[in-house]
């Protein structure tokens, strides 16, 4: 059976900073792979004397090379294929980095479920070694509550087993359908819809023969006009692999449009190479969905990312799910979503947690996300505003979720709240009757006729 391996295959040079002399000179300057304290937005914060040492040194990163790689080069480090050759995954390999808590040691010694553990170097970089607490560190770093089932939850909370006509694909709305093209990611978060498949042991890579039956099953569906390649990441496939699953989908007549979805640029940024980005632009329209958590995510080479991309002519948007304790303020998913737009990057999807087995700890009330959605309205430009959604259990697809801005109606119009919660009146226009018609003598208005 032939596959393809995330970590082989590649058919393209590796990229490295020589012969880029303005980059170089960029990066710096910005202090590539920079690591500071975690800002105000982190969420609760346990401190640690030797945190503020390493946002006083500015290069947690560098040390983090030095004391477990002190033998690699900057190219290897910006090479993504090292980068997924040496994540972390492990006790033994996360305790020379992190001073893991009891939590986190029951959490990593207890873990049965399919979802692996795995961070790459660059995103465990970003990690607070001292604060278990930090955002970051609780979206990737697996914690006892994990191992906790509640009420409700399931390992296929959307049911999308039962909307998939043939292995790796879904078919929920008329009009598009989701493809599930690799199994792996760069990191796992730890709140994954799609834990029950992400990275499973011995199926890391999806072989050729099945994405040729997804293929086929959207070449025989005509009403498929848009299809959303997901997984795990597509971006932890070669070039080459990506490229042969593009080309064939273009070979659709009625396919209007692929869209990728991917967490690369926020924990491997340095995947967006120059021959990716080249080869994707061959294959417009082209659009991303990039996920992201918190702001801390938004590094110097995060954003160089999505720019590159940008630069390729590819709409960006971004999903974001609403975390408790982590991104469930205001403050927090204002600094994301500003920072997003920066980076080109439109906010798109807020999403209410999902409801996988172990989830509780994550999930944060509806009512809190209409508060967010709230203090975001008319306090930040309307493009940083995304759409707070439910993917609704039971396979009913994502409803959208607004706080309540109609009072009620009166003789004169509609009452309407505004974000600073004043009343405002609109005046609802009456019905009126065609100009000329019988009885018109241009001072009075009759109604239209009843309609039955």
């Amino acid at each position: 059976m032939e596959t393809f391996n995330s970590l082989e295959e590649a058919d393209v040079p590796l990229r490295t900073v020589q012969g880029d002399s303005i980059n170089r000179d960029l990066i710096e300057k910005q202090q590539l792979y920079t690591w500071k304290q975690p800002s105000q937005h982190s969420g609760p914060q346990r401190k640690s004397k030797n945190t503020n040492a390493h946002a006083a040194s500015g290069s947690y990163s560098s040390e983090l090379r030095k004391k477990v790689f002190p033998a690699i080069s900057r190219s290897q480090w910006e090479d993504w294929h090292w980068q997924m050759a040496n994540r972390f995954r492990t006790v033994e390999s996360l305790s020379p980095i992190l001073d893991l808590s009891d939590e986190e040691l029951a959490g990593l010694a207890g873990h049965m479920g399919a979802l692996p553990v795995a961070l790459t170097p660059y995103s465990a970089s970003l990690l607070d070694p001292h604060n278990p607490a930090q955002a970051l560190r609780r979206t990737l770093v697996p914690t006892a509550a994990e191992h906790l089932l509640s009420a409700g939850e399931s390992i296929d909370p959307l049911h999308e087993s039962n909307d998939s006509p043939v292995p790796g694909i879904v078919h929920r709305y008329k009009d598009r359908v989701l493809f599930l093209v690799a199994n792996e990611c760069g990191s796992y978060c730890r709140y994954c819809t799609r834990s029950r498949i992400a990275g499973r042991a011995g199926n890391s890579a999806i072989s050729r023969d099945q994405l040729r039956k997804g293929i086929e099953y959207i070449a025989a569906t005509p009403a498929v006009r848009d299809v959303l390649l997901s997984g795990g990441d597509p971006l932890t496939l070669p070039d080459a692999a990506l490229n042969w699953l593009l080309t064939e989908l273009r070979k659709i007549p009625h396919l209007e449009m692929v869209r990728i979805g991917s967490k690369t640029p926020a924990v491997l940024p340095m995947r967006i190479t120059s021959s990716l980005v080249k080869m994707l632009r061959t294959h417009h329209p082209l659009w991303m969905s990039l996920h992201f958590t918190h702001p801390d995510e938004l590094t110097p080479d995060c954003v160089r990312a999505c720019e590159r991309l940008a630069d390729a002519g590819i709409p960006l948007g971004s999903q974001t799910v609403l975390l408790s304790g982590i991104n469930d303020n205001v403050d927090t998913l204002k600094h994301l979503f500003q920072g997003l737009l920066r980076a080109r990057v439109r906010p798109y999807y807020l999403y209410q947690c999902d409801p996988i087995k172990g989830s509780a700890h994550f999930r944060t009330t509806v009512n809190r996300g209409l508060e967010c959605i709230s203090g975001l309205r008319g306090h930040t430009t309307g493009y940083a505003v995304p759409t707070y959604v439910i993917d609704a259990p039971g396979g009913g697809g994502k409803i959208p979720l607004f706080p309540e801005r109609i009072i009620g109606t009166t003789p004169e119009g509609l009452l309407l709240r505004n974000h600073d919660g004043n009343t405002y009146l609109y005046p609802e226009a009456a019905p009126q009757r065609p100009a000329g018609a019988v009885g018109d003598n241009s001072s009075q208005v009759a109604d239209f006729p009843s309609r039955h």
